[in-house]
């Protein structure tokens, strides 16, 4: 079992945009991400967690 962190589901934020490149606007995901994100073990999710947080997503309207 891993030690991460407690997450949720999924960093979606219902903002889903990817115009202008391969990155959602909403949730930094790559479109290769979203796609695979319901197979990926939690560790690899855990990774693309880390990564988008630290680039400052998932990003809200407000």
């Amino acid at each position: 079992m891993s030690d991460a962190p407690i997450r949720p589901d999924t960093p979606c934020v219902a903002v889903c945009s990817t115009t202008f490149d391969e990155i959602c606007r909403g949730c930094g995901r790559t479109v290769v991400e979203v796609a695979h994100w319901v197979a990926m073990t939690a560790d690899q999710k855990e990774l693309v967690w880390q990564r988008i947080l630290a680039q400052g997503y998932p990003r809200r309207n407000t």
